[in-house]
């Protein structure tokens, strides 16, 4: 009889939740040669916005098909969505030159989603109880 696989929920959702976090780390890097006034930082910058808000929306469909009958939990969305609500106020907030508000939102996003990685990584993942297999 041929093993049968079981699919797991939540593999999109992890490697969408890298792509997600590895995008802002990227933002963060542009923003960086933006304030230190290197040519193409701003170029940069403000391309790295789109796959900011592509990364995201990227993240939240996978959050949805994720969540299915048996499958994960629908609050992987409501973790997903702020960020796609704080990915266009940047945007705006970027375009509009308001660093004030730009900066420490841009700082929130990268640790929303660094936390939002780590919980994905370790939902749905078995730990074996402490002691087990220990030879007394």
């Amino acid at each position: 009889m041929p093993e049968r696989h079981t699919r797991d929920p939540l593999r999109l959702m992890r490697a969408t939740s890298l792509l997600q976090s590895a995008v802002l780390f990227a933002q963060v890097v542009t923003a960086g040669l933006l304030l230190a006034s290197v040519p193409a930082g701003r170029t940069a910058h403000g391309v790295m916005a789109g796959a900011v808000v592509l990364a995201v929306l990227l993240n939240l469909l996978a959050a949805v098909l994720a969540w299915r009958p048996g499958g994960g939990s629908p609050r992987l969305i409501f973790r997903s969505l702020p960020m796609l609500v704080f990915a266009l106020v940047q945007a705006a907030l970027g375009y509009a030159h308001v660093r004030e508000l730009h900066v420490p939102i841009g700082a929130l996003m990268f640790a929303a989603s660094v936390l939002l990685l780590t919980q994905v990584r370790s939902a749905g993942r078995t730990h074996p109880d402490v002691g087990a297999g220990a030879v007394s």
